[in-house]
């Protein structure tokens, strides 16, 4: 029996006690980034959260073998939220749907979780109404000529099936009670509510395909909501995806058992807890570059330095010389060399071996700062 045909289901319960300690952890460390991203200026958290949406939309992409281009995500993302970049790219139609889904869902938040809302999403994803080589029904529930929905591996003739969702007839039904759920059960933890959210979605498994980005692009919903800021500083898809194998093994188990989801919540808390730690390396050049400007900005340097800087933090290719700086800041050489070395002295560059005209300089690393 899978789940959902135990007699009890969807009505979840869980130990409370068993999660006590995991959801306050998770919550310390959430409180614990946000606070020290509020701390930050507006630019900093803007283009932080622009760097979390980013990896957000390429993880969960990749999580179902789908490799998307992550400047094409960025420039997306970027546009749709008015932030300038110096390299702007054209972006396909694959990569403005998963976009648009995801944005939606967290900028959003607040805003009901609907049928219709799904179908609009499950449209972004599936704009030319073909998944692959194969068309499928997109913006409406599988319908019953689509067949079991099963998840399989293994060879043609010797699959393996890991699970099958509810059949097409009951797909109004079950939808139903998790959509009133999601917008009306407001006493429940939002940290929680993304856990049961993600597993009691991919379980009833409404559409022939996205069903996992659809999932994280709801849990995603509802942890904004737990944030309460539409700004994103850690990515659950990423944390999901580092942990991929072991993902697919608690859905399985939890599908394959009882409404006592104590487990299942128990790794959705763990592993939301390592996302929102494991953010520092993902945001580890903004806070570098938020932490160098806080050393800079007592005694301001020049706007051509200012320049200089701001490329070699957005991975400037190679070290920088006088030529490079020249063209650059559109000065002359003498210019340009006198900069250079008004930022060695000040221990903002750092003059690389070698010398004469093979002299080169490289930015102060975030260990150099401390």
């Amino acid at each position: 029996m899978w789940i959902y045909e135990k007699k009890d289901w969807p009505n979840f319960i869980w130990d409370d006690k068993a999660l006590a300690s995991l959801l306050a952890e998770a919550r310390y460390q959430q409180g614990r980034l946000l606070g020290k991203m509020e701390a930050l200026g507006f630019p900093i958290r803007q283009e932080a959260s622009l760097n979390i949406l980013t990896t957000d939309v390429v993880t969960s992409s990749a999580i179902e073998g789908e490799k998307l281009d992550t400047d094409e995500v960025r420039s997306s993302i970027a546009r749709r939220l008015g932030i300038p970049l110096q390299n702007d790219k054209p972006v396909g139609r694959d990569v403005e749907g998963i976009v648009e889904m995801m944005l939606d869902a967290t900028q959003n938040f607040d805003q009901a979780l609907t049928a219709e809302r799904l179908f609009d999403w499950h449209a972004a994803l599936f704009p030319t109404g073909r998944s692959g080589m194969h068309r499928i029904t997109v913006g409406a529930w599988r319908p019953a000529e689509a067949g079991p929905m099963q998840v399989v591996s293994g060879p043609i003739g010797r699959e393996t099936v890991h699970y099958e969702a509810p059949e097409a007839s009951k797909l109004d039904a079950e939808m139903t009670k998790i959509l009133s759920w999601f917008e009306t059960d407001l006493k429940l933890d939002p940290v929680l509510k993304a856990g049961i959210a993600h597993l009691w979605f991919v379980t009833i498994h409404p559409f022939e395909d996205g069903n996992g980005r659809i999932a994280r692009a709801i849990a995603d919903m509802a942890l904004a909501r737990a944030d309460g800021t539409s700004s994103r500083f850690y990515s659950m898809s990423r944390q999901i995806e580092q942990e991929r194998k072991v993902y697919y093994i608690q859905l399985e188990r939890q599908q394959k058992g009882s409404v006592d989801i104590t487990f299942w919540l128990s790794w959705f808390l763990n592993c939301f807890s390592r996302a929102v730690v494991n953010a520092e390396d993902t945001l580890s050049s903004v806070l570098f570059k938020a932490e160098l400007w806080n050393r800079i900005n007592p005694d301001p340097v020049n706007e051509r330095q200012r320049l200089i800087i701001n490329r070699m933090l957005d991975n400037f290719k190679g070290p920088m010389t006088s030529s490079k700086y020249a063209k650059c800041a559109k000065c002359s050489s003498d210019t340009a060399l006198r900069d250079m070395r008004e930022l060695v002295e000040r221990h903002i560059l750092i003059q690389n071996p070698g010398g004469g005209r093979s002299t080169s300089y490289r930015l102060i690393t975030a260990e150099e700062l401390e």
